[in-house]
Order: C-alpha cells, then structure tokens, then sequence
C-alpha cells in the first residue's frame, strides 16, 4: 500500500493554495495517495477544524500522516508542531486543531523548524508539507525538530447534570445540513429542550416527518437536533453554545 497523506484545511478549492501542498508532497513522495478529507472548514475556525479531525484521524491506517491546517495565526510566534500519537502521525499549527491525537497519554510531539526561507503566510505549503512529507519517507519525528511540552490543547465543553437528573449542556458545532450536534452522550430514550422545543429521542432522521424536527443520538455518539429536510439551526436560530437540557429516560 502506498504511504497515505490525509489533507484538512480552511483553504477551500478555488485559489490554488491545496494544488501548492499536493506540489509539494507529490514532489517529495510521488506514490503517496493523498486524500482530501475537507477543504472546507469555515475560515479561522480552529474548533470546527478539531472536531472534524477528531472524527476520521484514527479511522485511516497506522503509519498514516494527517496534514491540518487551519491557522489564523500564521506566522505569529505560534510553534509548529508534528505529533505521533497511536501510530498516526499529525502535522500542523500549535492552536488546539491537533487536540485529539494530544490528549492521548502516549503523544509525541515536536516543534518544527520554520526554515528561513518559508513565506510567513503559507506554513501549509512551506512548513507542514515539506514534515508531512518527510514523515512519509519514514524520518523519525524527533528528526524533524525538538521535544515539545506544553502543546494548546482544546476540549470539548463537558455536560453537567443538575440535582434534578437532567444533563446542562451545549451545542458544540453545526453540520452542513444544518444538524446542531450538542456534547450530551445518547443514551436509549429521553427528551431534549432547545431553542424552545421538546423532543423526544429518536432512533433516525427519517422518525420524523418532512419538515419537522427532531433529535437522535447520532454517529459520534452525540445528541444531535435535526430538521427533517431542513436546517434545525436555521430554523431555532442555534449556533454552537446554545444552551440544551437532556432529560434522560427514568
């Protein structure tokens, strides 16, 4: 099997800024197989772009490298960091966007060395692929910089349960379809209140009928709020903070 690149960004597609990195990975390591998990991260969002790599980083292969850039501050004093964490490998910005392979005890990590010649702009391209692509070829980690102790780290806001037996939560992020995903775990049955409604637990989307909502516990093993056909978020007006309460099932 080839040596397997992953690609997370906030760069979109239509600037050209992923054809540089893939120049440059493909340059370096020409079997690699490269895949674009998204492009599409909001701009600057650093806790979308964590929650996306929390999904998938652990989904691919051991050995595989996972490129994440999304990094407003670009440049700045900001360490660049690669990371190996239960045999996966993760290049990218020091500001939480690698907090899912970090928070697992065994992580290692080093901080990178900016060459002088890298644009201040664009340490995706001058920075990450030129590590990521080194990582590929098989150099050791400790190669490519020197230990690093305290990488930012980013968790996901916990869910209290009051005296009453129901869980205070939040929504965390909103999918592209508009399903608000909270940080309440699912558990069989229950109610949830947000933005004004109650909602029984549901086993799926299509539980509802079109235009209605609903909530289900889905495939992370979060609540989530859907609109059947729609948008929940647009439809309560949600964002991630938004206050929820579940009430588990007696």
């Amino acid at each position: 099997m080839p040596p397997v690149v992953t690609l997370l960004s906030d760069f979109g597609t239509t600037d050209g800024y992923v054809g540089e990195i893939k120049g440059v990975l493909l340059s370096q390591v020409p079997d690699a197989l490269v895949v674009d998990v998204t492009h599409d991260v909001p701009a600057h969002d650093v806790e979308s772009g964590r929650l996306a790599l929390a999904r998938y980083w652990r989904r691919f292969p051991a050995g595989t490298v996972h490129l994440a850039v999304v990094d407003p501050g670009v440049g700045s004093s900001r360490a660049a960091l690669a990371v190996e964490s239960d045999g996966r490998f993760l290049v990218g910005p020091d500001n939480g966007l690698l907090s899912p392979a970090l928070l697992l005890g065994a992580a290692r990590v080093v901080e990178l060395t900016v060459p002088a010649q890298a644009a201040p702009t664009f340490h995706g391209r001058d920075v990450f692929a030129p590590a990521a692509a080194a990582l590929l070829l098989g150099t050791p980690l400790e190669a490519l910089g020197h230990p690093y102790l305290a990488p930012v780290l980013r968790r996901t806001p916990e869910a209290h349960r009051r005296a009453d037996g129901a869980i205070l939560g939040e929504v965390i992020t909103v999918d592209r379809f508009g399903n608000a995903i909270t940080n309440c775990l699912g558990m069989r049955g229950g109610s949830i209140e947000v933005g004004g409604h109650t909602l029984a637990i549901a086993r799926t989307y299509a539980d509802a009928a079109p235009g209605a909502l609903v909530a289900l516990c889905g495939s992370t093993g979060l609540i989530e709020v859907a609109l059947r056909d729609g948008s929940a978020a647009t439809h309560l007006g949600l964002a991630r903070g938004a206050p929820v309460v579940y009430r588990p099932a007696r």
